[in-house]
């Protein structure tokens, strides 16, 4: 999530006092879980101390807590007194998640003799500071994490850490694309050196990360580098990656148009057809609504942008426009950040406006309503009807109930006109 109006990142003082300001923040009288009914010796670590640090807490952050043992268990009696659900996250590394009262907390076993060794194995080092809470709140920071937050730089504590699970890879983008922070060139060269190593991260996996990703504030520039680096090669094509480039630059000029509510409803699904073709997502294991929203929109920004090479979506026929509405309603503003700005105002003004028939298509009449009045049966006949009907409306030359009726039979007389008795046509 985006920092909070008017928030104030802690990253420089006392250490002690640091604390005392997390511990704040993190409000701990609000958890679902008093922190004194956690394991002993239970250490907060990961992206909720380096949030509070930032000021951009969530009001239900997700908790991640290294805990000295038996994670999977402690994290099943609490679910257990506490009426919570818990998930197996890694039961061979002793991983489980705590799901209560819109609230997870991650339970892990400590990897390592210290807590010093655990946070020496983790990814980035603004994800390496952790905040003890038995008795005073106290930060520890081994890899030098505040530092990193101070120069808004995200760096990998060591390559091997990378390695050893692939997925890191990618967050460390999504991990600039939402604090809108850099990486740091050696981490870059880790991430280009160990790019063949991200197939072996399980699909879902990847999917979630990307997800995040999409919807940050810092998203097109997170999106760059990934292409640069070529980190999603396995799921894309050369040409693919091509037109991203090309795209991401437009999308980034057009977004300013568009309100904050149309922004996250655009630009997320804007930027993940540019990153990721068809196949791709396909292999990534996306939802079903979410590879027709990326295929609709993959059509017709190839369908608006084919005629002489640029967009002019002017050229398509009428049937084609109503087409193009009812498939994109919800999503025109994605298509239009891809367009010329000369384009994109107009657009844009006509889809705002609800009443508009062309740019928000409704049925002139429905099925049941032209069966009764006109006694037509079901089958062919009446789709071809129903769609000229939609036709009609959507370009305003039809508006009421008798008007649809009239031009009804008008069609349908017309119909009759060009077939023989027996079905043929003249």
């Amino acid at each position: 999530m985006p920092p909070r109006s008017g928030s104030t990142p802690i990253l420089t003082g006392d250490r002690g006092r640091l604390a005392e300001i997390i511990w704040q923040r993190l409000k701990p009288e609000c958890w679902p879980v008093r922190p004194i009914d956690l394991p002993t010796g239970s250490v907060l670590v990961g992206g909720a101390v380096r949030d509070a640090l930032l000021d951009r807490l969530s009001d239900a952050p997700d908790l991640d807590v290294v805990v000295p043992n038996n994670a999977l268990k402690s994290t099943r009696q609490l679910a257990q007194r506490l009426g919570g659900a818990c998930v197996v996250l890694d039961e061979q590394r002793d991983m489980a998640r705590l799901v209560l009262g819109g609230w997870t907390i991650d339970l892990a076993r400590q990897e390592g003799e210290t807590l010093e060794d655990d946070l020496n194995r983790r990814d980035f080092r603004l994800n390496a500071i952790a905040l003890s809470f038995d008795g005073s709140p106290r930060l520890l920071d081994p890899t030098g994490g505040l530092e990193d937050l101070q120069d808004a730089r995200v760096v990998a504590v060591r390559e091997a850490n990378l390695q050893e699970d692939p997925l890191r890879l990618l967050r460390g983008l999504r991990l600039i694309a939402e604090l809108d922070m850099h990486l740091d060139d050696p981490t870059l060269e880790m991430l280009h050196r160990n790019r063949s190593l991200l197939p072996d991260a399980a699909p879902e996996r990847i999917q979630a990360e990307l997800l995040r990703l999409v919807a940050a504030p810092a998203a097109d520039r997170a999106i760059a580098t990934i292409l640069e680096l070529e980190l999603l090669k396995p799921w894309t094509k050369q040409d693919d990656a091509a037109a991203g480039k090309e795209r991401s630059i437009r999308t980034a000029q057009a977004s300013e148009l568009l309100t904050d509510k149309e922004r996250k409803q655009a630009l997320p699904l804007a930027r993940l057809t540019q990153l990721l073709p068809d196949a791709g997502l396909k292999k990534l294991r996306f939802s079903r609504r979410q590879l027709q929203r990326c295929e609709r929109l993959r059509y017709w920004i190839k369908r608006s942008t084919s005629i002489q090479g640029h967009a002019c979506p002017e050229g398509l026929t009428e049937s084609e426009r109503l087409q193009l509405h009812l498939d994109l309603e919800q999503d025109l503003p994605a298509l239009i950040l891809t367009w010329p700005a000369a384009l994109q105002k107009q657009w844009l003004e006509r889809w705002r406006d609800l009443q508009d028939t062309l740019f928000h298509p409704r049925p002139a009449l429905n099925g049941t309503s032209l069966q009764e009045a006109l006694q037509i049966s079901p089958g062919p006949t009446l789709g071809a009807l129903l769609r000229h009907l939609n036709l009609e409306r959507a370009y305003g030359r039809i508006s009421t109930r008798e008007q649809a009726l009239n031009a009804a039979r008008s069609w349908l007389s017309h119909q009759a006109v060009q077939t023989d008795p027996d079905g043929s046509c003249d």
